[in-house]
């Protein structure tokens, strides 16, 4: 599975984001190949991946994603970010 954790230039928040991620799905024992990017490069990609996890700011320029897009609204947040994931992955 591949999860993207999206953010303008990917490299500030969705590297947060990403490291989050990897600790949530590590304490629920799934494995996927998390991903910090940018919004070009999702728009971008003619294979997206599965899951994409996105800051509300982010939002408006995700437009073209085939994915499912989950909107996360505090990146430190583990336990909501654990119960969207395990919703979205469930």
């Amino acid at each position: 599975m591949l999860i993207y954790t999206v953010c303008g230039a990917g490299i500030g928040t969705s590297v947060i984001l990403k490291s989050n991620v990897d600790r949530v799905l590590l304490d629920l024992g799934i494995e996927a190949d998390v991903q910090a990017v940018s919004v070009a490069k999702v728009e971008s990609e003619e294979l997206p991946a599965q899951l994409v996890l996105a800051t509300p700011e982010v939002l408006s320029h995700i437009t073209t994603v085939r994915s499912e897009v989950v909107v996360i609204e505090n990146i430190h947040d583990l336990q909501v970010l654990r119960e969207k994931l395990e919703s979205a992955l469930g």
